[in-house]
């Protein structure tokens, strides 16, 4: 999962969720003001314990 947190003056905060990091890419290069382009790992994801096997 990939956030996008976005700062813009008089302290309004908005985020938006992305499932893939070329949507969120793509968004975060739109977007105006404080940007911050974070990746969320779940370690209870079924597909991360796959790999860890």
């Amino acid at each position: 999962m990939w956030i996008i947190t976005v700062y813009l003056k008089g302290n309004h905060t908005t985020m938006f969720e992305f499932d893939t990091e070329e949507e969120a890419r793509e968004v975060f290069e739109k977007l105006q003001g404080c940007k911050i382009l974070t990746e969320v790992v779940c370690f209870n994801d079924p597909c991360l314990a796959i790999a860890a096997v």
